[in-house]
């Protein structure tokens, strides 16, 4: 028995590859229909559309990705296709894909339309709606798999994305400046995100009502003597603390995960061109999908980091406390 699904994939979401995935464990001779509609705007090219879902459903065997003009009832009866598979996230979807369904059968058609209910918690992803999102700067990994938010921000953003991390003192900085430097001799546009400054802003500078309370939030965990006099965080006495207990460690990580995400999205907003994401912990945090796992790793060797650790005035049990809480 073949089955279609048949939708614009422009682009793929989590919610269309979830419906495949159903689809597939149903009907194993599934067919993927990528319309072509010449009066619509898509965002994405017809090859484009058809890369991205192949490759998010390279891991279902023998399914077939194809492209189609005109009536979905006329590609259904010259590919002998018996079942329509049809997504429905809501009352009004089922109520347009009954009217649908009759109108087709009317067309004298023998096929059968399968409605599949969306899963709930992905009910609200649409494609329009990833599009705003990307727009925005806003989290796409919860709407659509990784390939086609890497595919998303090079389109709409014009941004190539790349995490540069190391242990610290391994040279990310200087590793980083040097591509802003390769960039502008080359007439390219790189960004250097410094997740490290922009968590000492957070601590420091900003003077949004989140940024203040959270300071307040964390002179209550850590104690008064991490309080400068403007009521910003003095981070060397902050480190102290932290860096000796693993468990306050994780306390200040799990305060400051958040603010440092949105500020991070904030500094990559309206940025074109090479996107660097410099930091130390981007994988102990969960940052990688943010680059979409484009990961260059400075490395350095230990006595090297010693070296420069301790001429930023850390002692030497300062320094292993600090490699120590950091994957190598």
């Amino acid at each position: 028995m073949n089955a279609l699904y048949a939708f614009s994939g422009d682009p793929i979401t989590k919610g269309h590859l979830d419906l495949i995935e159903r689809a597939y464990r149903l009907f194993p001779n599934l067919i993927i229909g990528i319309g072509v509609n010449p009066e619509k705007k898509y965002t994405f090219t017809l090859d484009e559309r058809l890369d991205m879902v192949k490759h998010c459903t390279k891991h279902l065997p023998n399914i077939k990705v194809v492209s189609y003009t005109g009536l979905l009832i006329d590609f259904v009866y010259e590919n002998d296709i018996d079942v329509v598979i049809r997504g429905i996230r809501n009352s009004k979807d089922l109520n347009d894909e009954y009217t649908l369904h009759l109108a087709q059968r009317s067309q004298g058609m023998q096929f059968e339309t399968v409605p599949l209910f969306t899963a709930p918690e992905l009910s609200h992803i649409s494609s329009s709606v990833v599009k705003a999102m990307t727009k925005e700067q806003g989290k796409l990994i919860p709407f659509v798999p990784m390939y086609v938010k890497k595919k998303l921000e090079e389109k709409m953003l014009g941004q190539y994305i790349v995490s540069i991390t190391g242990t610290i003192g391994s040279g990310k900085s200087y590793v980083t400046e040097k591509f802003v430097e390769l960039g502008k001799a080359k007439g390219i546009e790189v960004h250097n995100i410094d997740l490290d400054r922009i968590s000492h802003d957070i601590l420091s500078t900003l003077k949004e009502p989140k940024y203040v309370q959270l300071r307040e939030t964390l002179i209550e965990t850590f104690g008064e003597k991490i309080k400068n006099s403007d009521g910003s965080i003095n981070r060397k006495k902050l480190g102290e603390i932290v860096f000796n207990s693993p468990d306050k460690l994780a306390i200040l990580d799990e305060l400051m995960q958040n603010p440092i995400e949105e500020r991070m999205r904030r500094e990559m907003y309206n940025k074109k061109g090479l996107v660097l994401i410099n930091a130390a912990l981007l994988l102990e945090k969960g940052l990688l999908h943010y680059s979409n796992n484009n990961i260059l790793i400075i490395t350095v060797n230990e006595e090297k980091q010693r070296e420069r650790l301790s001429s930023r005035g850390l002692t030497e049990e300062q320094i292993l406390h600090r490699t120590s809480s950091q994957l190598r």
